[in-house]
C-alpha cells in the first residue's frame, strides 16, 4: 500500500488496536496476561509473520504516547510520601540491578571473544529496566500500591538515570572521547530534575490548581491542565538528560493527591487508546531470522538467560531487607527491558559498533524479557482490588 493512500493510517491503526486486542481476548480467556498477547499480536501483523506491517514513525509516534500516558496513569496512583519511603531501599536496589547485568552482559560477550566497545554495548542493553510493563502487569493485579510495588517504581526511576550515565559513558569510550565533566552534569542534572519535582511537585500543583480550576472556562478543566503539566514534564525531562516517561511519572504523582477522580478515568480512557500501540511494537521489532544460525541462537539464549537471572538476583538482593517474598517481588518487576534496550540497540547500531546478529540479539532479549516479566509478576504477587 503507498505511503500516500488516504487508508494507509486509518488501516494501519486499526490491524494493530483490533488484533491487539483480540490478542488480549484470546489470551486473558486462557489466564494470561492480556499485555503479554498484544505483543504476540505486534509479532503476528509485523514483518516476521503476516507481513501486514512494518515499524514506521506513526506507529512509533503512537508508541510513545501509549508509554508517556500509561506512566502518567501509574503515577497517579502513587503517593509521593510513599514513593520518597521506598527512596533510599530504592536506590540501593536500582544500583545493584545496574552493576550486576552489567557485568553479565559484558562478561558473556567478552567469553565469546567479542570486541571490548561491543562487550560494553550489550552489558548497558541489559541495564534499564522498562518500567511500563511492570506497571500495566501491576495495575492490572491491583498492587500499585504494595511496598514491593512501591520499591520497584522508584528503582525504575533511578534505574533510568544509571542507565542513561552508562550509555553515555560508553558511547563516549566508543567515541574514543570521554568528557567526566559532561557526565558528571548531567547526573548532577538528571538527579536534581527528580529530586525537585518529588518534593516540590505535589504542593505546588495543588496551588496551581487551587487558584486556576475556578477562573478557567473551558471543558474538562482539570483534564486539561494535567494534560499541559504532562507534557511539560515530559519535556523538561528531555532537557534533564532523563526519558520522557520519568517526567510523565513524575507528574501524575505530583498530581495525585489534587485531581479528582474524572482525570484518572479520562487519563485511563486515553491510555487504552495508545497502549496496544507500544506493546504491539515490541513484537514488531523481533527479527526471527537470527535463530537460523545455531551460534547465534545459542549467543541469544546466553543473553536472555543473563538478562533475566541478573536483574532477577541483582535487584532481588538489593530489596532482601523487606524479606525473600518481596525481594523476589522486586527483581522479577525489573527483569523487562522492553524498548529500553532496543533504544540501546540502535544507538550501537548507528555508531557502527554493533553488527546485525548483535542487534537481533538485544531486541530478541528486549522483547522475551518483557514477555517473562507479566506472568512472572502475576504468579509472585497477590491479586488484590485497587484501592
Amino acid at each position: 500500500m503507498p505511503v500516500e493512500s488516504p487508508l494507509t493510517i486509518p488501516l494501519s491503526l486499526l490491524i494493530i488496536f483490533g488484533v491487539a486486542k483480540l490478542m488480549a481476548e484470546i489470551f486473558e480467556r486462557l489466564r494470561l496476561p492480556g499485555i503479554v498477547g498484544e505483543i504476540v499480536a505486534g509479532v503476528l501483523v509485523g514483518p516476521q509473520v503476516l507481513h501486514w506491517l512494518e515499524p514506521n514513525t506513526i506507529l512509533s509516534a503512537f508508541s510513545d504516547l501509549g508509554l508517556i500516558f500509561l506512566l502518567f496513569r501509574v503515577g497517579l496512583e502513587v503517593r509521593p510520601s510513599s514513593f520518597r519511603r521506598a527512596g533510599k531501599l530504592a536506590s540501593l536496589v536500582a544500583v545493584c540491578g545496574v552493576i550486576l547485568p552489567f557485568l553479565t552482559g559484558a562478561g558473556i560477550m567478552l567469553l565469546w571473544r567479542a570486541s571490548f566497545v561491543e562487550s560494553c554495548f550489550i552489558g548497558v542493553a541489559m541495564v534499564a529496566t522498562s518500567v511500563g510493563i511492570t506497571a500495566k502487569a501491576l495495575a492490572e493485579q491491583g498492587a500499585l500500591h504494595m511496598p514491593a510495588a512501591q520499591v520497584i517504581l522508584a528503582a525504575a526511576v533511578y534505574d533510568d538515570i544509571l542507565g542513561l550515565l552508562a550509555l553515555a559513558l560508553v558511547t563516549s569510550f566508543a567515541r574514543g572521547a570521554v568528557r567526566p565533566f559532561e557526565l558528571l552534569f548531567t547526573a548532577v542534572v538528571a538527579i536534581g530534575f527528580t529530586m525537585l519535582t518529588l518534593h516540590w511537585g505535589t504542593p505546588v500543583m495543588q496551588r496551581i490548581l487551587r487558584h486556576l480550576s475556578p477562573r478557567l472556562r473551558i471543558s474538562e478543566t482539570e483534564f486539561a491542565l494535567a494534560m499541559v503539566v504532562l507534557f511539560a514534564l515530559s519535556v523538561l525531562a528531555v532537557f534533564a538528560g532523563v526519558a520522557p516517561i520519568v517526567g510523565a511519572f513524575l507528574a501524575g504523582m505530583a498530581m495525585s493527591e489534587s485531581v479528582e477522580r474524572r482525570v484518572h478515568d479520562m487519563t485511563g480512557g486515553v491510555t487504552e487508546v495508545f497502549l496496544p500501540f507500544f506493546l504491539a511494537g515490541i513484537g514488531m521489532r523481533l527479527d526471527l531470522a537470527i535463530f537460523r544460525d545455531t551460534s547465534t541462537l545459542l549467543l541469544a539464549s546466553l543473553i536472555i538467560a543473563g538478562a533475566i537471572v541478573s536483574k532477577l538476583a541483582g535487584c532481588g538482593l538489593g530489596a532482601l531487607s523487606m524479606g525473600r517474598t518481596d525481594a523476589l517481588r522486586v527483581g522479577v518487576g525489573m527483569i523487562p527491558r522492553g524498548e529500553v534496550g532496543m533504544v540501546v540497540a540502535q544507538i550501537g547500531a548507528a555508531m557502527g559498533v554493533i553488527p546485525h546478529n548483535l542487534y537481533g540479539i538485544v531486541v530478541a532479549m528486549s522483547v522475551v524479557t518483557t514477555l517473562a516479566a507479566p506472568p512472572l509478576l502475576r504468579a509472585v504477587f497477590p491479586r488484590k482490588h485497587p484501592d
